[in-house]
């Protein structure tokens, strides 16, 4: 019977490499995203000169908008790869990111909740710079639905430095133990 378990334990140990797939696939999105980039870049710079101040503005705040969520998929990319599948193997001669590998799951969600707000910041002060063509109903929600994605990002950031404090008094408690013995 122990032979059974440890099979399906080392095999249910072993689909982690099913979300390997999914993380590369992020990068597929993200290529996407860069062209769709470039796409709204080449259509701004025509009309430079003939588009209004607010008009560039906006549309300079989706190319933010854009970045924004490029860089969120790229740290969900890669700290999912190294959280949930396997350590990436960086060789020393190429440039690591400096985050890499030491962000557990709890900073992901944190930082995943964070962008998620620059993001719809960006979403809402877009809105409110075309306010006049934006029935104020629609505005309404925007925004509530905006304070609702700072709420939640308050609260994942209160948990995981609650999880962190609570983590490192129990280290502390261990360490006092183990002095004792």
């Amino acid at each position: 019977m122990k032979k059974v378990e440890i099979i399906l334990e080392n095999l249910m140990y072993s689909t982690r490499w099913i979300l390997a797939p999914i993380c590369f696939g992020l990068s597929l999105a993200l290529l996407a995203l860069t062209i769709k980039f470039y796409q709204e870049l080449f259509h701004i710079l025509p009309a430079i000169f003939s588009l209004p101040e607010s008009e560039l503005i906006l549309k300079l705040l989706s190319l933010i908008d854009m970045v924004l969520v490029g860089g969120l998929l790229v740290m969900v990319m890669f700290a999912s790869y190294e959280n949930f599948v396997s350590q990436m193997n960086i060789h020393s001669h190429r440039e690591k990111l400096d985050w890499l590998g030491k962000m557990d799951s709890g900073s992901l969600k944190t930082k995943v909740s964070v962008s998620i707000v620059a993001i719809s910041s960006i979403h809402l002060l877009r809105m409110f710079m075309d306010a006049q063509k934006i029935d104020n109903d629609k505005l309404m929600w925007y925004v509530i639905l905006h304070l609702t994605f700072v709420v939640s990002a308050l609260v994942v950031t209160y948990m995981d430095n609650m999880g962190k404090k609570s983590k490192a008094k129990i280290k502390q408690i261990a360490s006092l133990q183990d002095t004792d013995l």
